[in-house]
C-alpha cells in the first residue's frame, strides 16, 4: 500500500519536480516595466540591451557570410560569362571568313568577265 502511494506521488509530482529542476534563464527580450525597483528595471534593460546586440553581432556574421558566398558566386559567373562570350566571339569570325571567302570567289569570276 505505501509502494503504491509513493508511486501514484511520483507519477504526479514528476512533471513539476522535472521542470523546475530544468529551469533556466532562457535568454530573450523581457517585460521590463513589471520591475518594481529602478535596481531590477536597470537589470532587466541591460539584459535586453545584451540579448539585443549577441543577436545583431549573430546575424550581421550570418548576413556577411551570406554575401561573401554571393560575391564568389557572381565573380565565377562573370568569368564563365567572358569565356562564353570569346568563344561566342570566335564562332563569329569563323562563320564569316568562309561566307568572305565565298564572296571574294563569285567577285573574281564575275571581274573576269567584265575584263572580256
Amino acid at each position: 500500500m505505501m509502494g503504491r502511494i509513493v508511486l501514484v506521488a511520483s507519477v504526479v509530482l514528476a512533471p513539476f519536480l522535472l521542470t523546475s529542476a530544468f529551469a533556466q534563464d532562457v535568454p530573450g527580450i523581457e517585460i521590463c516595466t513589471a520591475e518594481k525597483t529602478m535596481e531590477r528595471r536597470t537589470s532587466c534593460l541591460q539584459s535586453n540591451v545584451n540579448f539585443l546586440m549577441t543577436t545583431i553581432a549573430r546575424l550581421g556574421g550570418e548576413h556577411r557570410q551570406k554575401i561573401d558566398a554571393a560575391n564568389r558566386q557572381i565573380d565565377g559567373l562573370k568569368s564563365a560569362v567572358a569565356g562564353l562570350q570569346k568563344t561566342v566571339d570566335e564562332l563569329q569570325a569563323a562563320q564569316k571568313k568562309p561566307a568572305d571567302d565565298a564572296k571574294k570567289k563569285t567577285d573574281a569570276p564575275a571581274a573576269k568577265e567584265g575584263a572580256k
